[in-house]
C-alpha cells in the first residue's frame, strides 16, 4: 500500500471485517465499517497513535456499523454514506437489527455520489455504486495503491446476500461485473473473509465464470 497502512479487525458475532486505513507519516486514519466492539477499535487507535478523521460505510447493516456512533461521539469525526443508504440506516427492521434484539438507527452526517473522489490521507479515494446486497452499497477503490474495499458486495468465491431490505439480484450481477472490470491485479477486502484479487475472482468465481 506504499505510505498507507491497513489494519483490519474481525468484530461482533458476524465476523465482519473492519478496516484503519492509515498513513503512516501522518497517522491520519479512516475506518471503514465499524462493526462492533468500539472500545477494542479505540485501543487500536490509541496504541497505534492514529488520528481518526472519518468514518466510511460500505453499507447500513447492523453487522457493519454497531461501533460507528460511539466512534462519533469519541472522536468527534463524520459518519458518510452512499446517498441512498440513508433510510435503511434510519430504520432497524430494513438493516436489520431489529432482528437481532439491537434497534439501530443511524443518522449520517453526510453523503457520497457516483464517481465521487474523495481526498482523505493524502490520496484520491474513488466512490462506485455497486447495488444489489443493499440499493446503497458502495465499494472504496484506491487506484494508486490497486485496493478495492468491496464491503458485502463480493467476497472471494462468492457474493453478498440479495434477500434482504432493497436488496436485488439483478442489480448485485451488475455490480459484481463492474468490480471485473478493474486492473486484474487489484486487492479485495471483503466485508467478510478473507482476501482476494479481481484476477482470482474472474477465474473461480461462480459470479463471475460465464
Amino acid at each position: 500500500m506504499g505510505d498507507l497502512f491497513i489494519k483490519q479487525l474481525v468484530l461482533g458475532a458476524l465476523q465482519t471485517n473492519c478496516y484503519l486505513i492509515s498513513h503512516q507519516e501522518t497517522k491520519e486514519t479512516i475506518v471503514i465499517d465499524p462493526a462492533e466492539e468500539a472500545e477494542r477499535i479505540q485501543k487500536v487507535i490509541e496504541k497505534d497513535g492514529l488520528k481518526l478523521v472519518a468514518i466510511f460505510l460500505t453499507h447500513g447493516h447492523f453487522d457493519h456499523i454497531g461501533a460507528a456512533d460511539l466512534l462519533r461521539k469519541w472522536y468527534h469525526v463524520p459518519i458518510y454514506c452512499y446517498k441512498t443508504e440513508k433510510e435503511l440506516l434510519e430504520k432497524p427492521e430494513w438493516n436489520l437489527s431489529e432482528m437481532f434484539g439491537r434497534g439501530i438507527s443511524l443518522k449520517v452526517d453526510g453523503v457520497f455520489q457516483e464517481g465521487e473522489k474523495l481526498h482523505y490521507l493524502e490520496k484520491e479515494i474513488l466512490v462506485i455504486h455497486t447495488p444489489g446486497h443493499t440499493k446503497g452499497s458502495c465499494c472504496f477503490y484506491f487506484s494508486e495503491e490497486g485496493v478495492l474495499i468491496s464491503g458485502d458486495t463480493l467476497f472471494a468465491g462468492s457474493v453478498g446476500r440479495t434477500d434482504f431490505p432493497t436488496g436485488s439480484s439483478q442489480e448485485l450481477k451488475k455490480s459484481v461485473l463492474r468490480i471485473a472490470e478493474l486492473p486484474e491485479e487489484t486487492k479485495i477486502y471483503p466485508g467478510h473473509y478473507e482476501e482476494t484479487t479481481v484476477f482470482d475472482e474472474k477465474q473461480c468465481n461462480p459470479f463471475l465464470v460465464e
